[in-house]
């Protein structure tokens, strides 16, 4: 448990029945990540993509029922092609200082994709729990959107 006046930490670990390549693909295309990445009842919107180490992006989630959103900007820090994405997240909000860090490792396995998260320094003022759970609906929608075998043309 993390007290009030210290930054969290989660870390989530899914196996998905999909390439790498998939996977990898899903973190470093917009139009991906406005479909997975918002967690249950926000839609998403990138402002700008830049999808190289140093580049990054702006992004918003708008909470569907009350239309209030809030906006963070990414840096990714360092990209292995279909294996690693280490990436800053700052909220755009002076009221969430701080810089948090993501790092997603992809490793094939037998079933598909091992894939980690780690999200450090997330602020106090946001409980650790709701970054948590906001991250599983998101891999559960991350999910249904790579694990699909849908031939060309479908």
């Amino acid at each position: 448990m993390s007290d009030n006046a210290t930054p969290g930490t989660v870390r989530l670990h899914r196996v998905l029945r999909a390439p790498p390549s998939r996977v990898y693909r899903a973190f470093l295309d917009p139009d991906a990540m406005v479909k997975w990445l918002p967690p249950h009842g926000f839609t998403g919107k990138v402002h700008r993509f830049d999808g190289r180490a140093g580049g990054g992006y702006q992004m918003s989630f708008t909470n569907f029922g009350t239309g209030s959103s809030h906006s963070f900007t990414v840096t990714y820090e360092e990209l292995v092609s279909n294996e690693l994405i280490r990436q800053t997240d700052t909220f755009d909000s002076p009221d969430l200082p701080g810089k948090m860090l993501v790092t997603v490792t992809l490793k094939e396995s037998i079933a598909g994709t091992e894939l980690n998260v780690v999200q450090e320094g997330i602020p106090a003022a946001i409980p650790v729990d709701f970054c948590y759970q906001g991250w599983q609906e998101s891999l559960e929608m991350l999910a249904k959107l790579v694990e699909p075998e849908i031939p060309d043309g479908a």
